[in-house]
């Protein structure tokens, strides 16, 4: 069975957007945590670092998703206008 692109694009782009989406939150979130967990180390606390910075990946990470969905629908937008210097005047 062979995947036809043509056929199934829009599907194909939602998905990868939506997994670009997903990766970039879980990223922020596991290098946030990565980061409050070695310094709670470094410093000998017990899991205010990790806790802080946990949420501050979730902040952040909710911050980015936000931004590239917002530039999403600015590219639809552009998209769906037309050209306001390009004529149509029937010539090709």
């Amino acid at each position: 069975m062979v995947f036809n692109y043509k056929k199934n694009r829009a599907w194909s782009e939602n998905l990868s957007i939506v997994m670009q989406l997903g990766l970039t939150m879980a990223g922020c979130i596991v290098f946030c945590f990565f980061v409050g967990f070695y310094l709670d180390r470094w410093l000998g606390t017990r899991g205010v670092f990790i806790t802080i910075f946990t949420l501050l990946g979730v902040v952040g990470g909710a911050n980015v998703v936000y931004r590239q969905i917002m530039e999403l629908f600015r590219e639809k937008e552009k998209e769906a206008q037309p050209d306001p210097e390009r004529k149509d005047d029937g010539s090709h």
